[in-house]
């Protein structure tokens, strides 16, 4: 992905920032200076920047468990301000945002400092080269090499070129940010998949209605009740949740074959937690496997029945088959943070 090519500023170096990169804190530094151009400014107080940082990462890191790298002081950042600030895993954006620009908590302020020794000069390292902080500071002052901003104790200035290049850009500019972050991210968790939709919080969660209304209605319907696989008390239709066997925070999806009938209070207590397979999997088997079975008799063009091709070609089910597609998908959520039921 390449980025908008301008007369007047070095698009070229802007690129190289994010060659050989070892952490996210570029990917994250470059999209809270957009977000703040954004909202209209031109000299950005870094604490703001600092707090855009955590705010961006919040849900990647508390609610789909992604991991950064062990090294990474973004993620460890985030994790300590979970605890001093008492925030919840899926607080919004801007509360997070407003909250860490107003906090004056010392351990909270001590955080977000701590991406000042780094953060700020080293971005400009294409354009200044190597130097110690202070002469960094100097060189930006002075508009050596026409970096994006020049370096202030509490604050950043926006260069009137570099400003208008990412005003006209800021969409492009973001997009690739994401891009480039997701595949990063990529390297650091092979196996955690749609890892691109895990970098933003969702405005709003998928509705769930047309699968219960379009799939295991006709299913509860034509059998009379089905048992929760969790609790085994009788469901019927409109008392049931529609519940994800692999939580949706490491899944990222809505797939049929992970969707199973459950009793609502088990639902909101399970939240993200892991279930155990030995303990379940023989029910959830078996309620898909007869769900499947009778969506087929009675409405063969069902939509649904295509979530479950990518497992069953031909939709013939299979226990082992479908083992193998679950069990890998539990271990490594449980590797990346995911706790299994007690």
């Amino acid at each position: 992905m390449n980025l908008p090519h301008d007369l007047k500023v070095s698009v070229s170096k802007l690129s190289s920032c994010f060659r050989n990169t070892s952490a996210t804190y570029k990917f994250y530094w470059l999209l809270a200076i957009i977000e703040s151009i954004e909202a209209g400014k031109e000299e950005i107080p870094k604490k703001e920047l600092f707090a855009r940082m955590i705010a961006n990462a919040w849900f990647t890191v508390n609610y789909f468990h992604v991991s950064f790298g062990k090294q990474d002081k973004l993620q460890q950042a985030i994790e300590k301000l979970k605890d001093i600030e008492a925030f919840d895993v899926d607080t919004s954006k801007q509360k997070i945002l407003d909250s860490l620009i107003h906090s004056a908590n010392r351990e909270t302020i001590k955080e977000l400092n701590h991406f000042d020794h780094n953060v700020p000069f080293k971005f400009l390292s294409p354009w200044l080269g190597a130097h110690n902080e202070k002469l960094m500071y100097q060189l930006s002052q002075e508009n050596f090499n026409y970096p994006p901003y020049s370096l202030y104790k509490e604050s950043i200035l926006i260069q009137p070129d570099w400003l208008d290049y990412f005003k006209r850009n800021a969409g492009v500019l973001k997009d690739f940010c994401y891009w480039n972050l997701a595949l990063f991210l990529q390297s650091k968790n092979p196996n955690v998949p749609d890892l691109p939709n895990k970098l933003k919080r969702p405005d709003k969660r998928g509705s769930l209605l047309k699968h219960k209304k379009d799939f295991w209605d006709l299913v509860i319907t034509e059998l009379g009740s089905v048992e929760c696989i969790y609790t085994g008390k009788k469901l019927i239709t409109g008392t049931y949740a529609v519940e994800h066997f692999v939580p949706f925070q490491y899944v990222a999806h809505d797939l049929m074959w992970n969707l199973v009938p459950a009793d609502p209070n088990f639902n909101s207590m399970k939240s993200d937690r892991l279930p155990s397979l030995d303990s379940y999997f023989d029910n959830f088997f078996k309620v898909q496997k007869e769900g499947v079975k009778i969506v087929k008799q009675l409405n063969p063009k069902n939509k649904f029945l295509e979530d479950y091709l990518s497992i069953f070609p031909t939709l013939d089910f299979s226990k082992d088959k479908y083992r193998e597609t679950i069990e890998p998908m539990l271990t490594i959520a449980s590797n990346n943070g995911f706790r299994y039921m007690n």
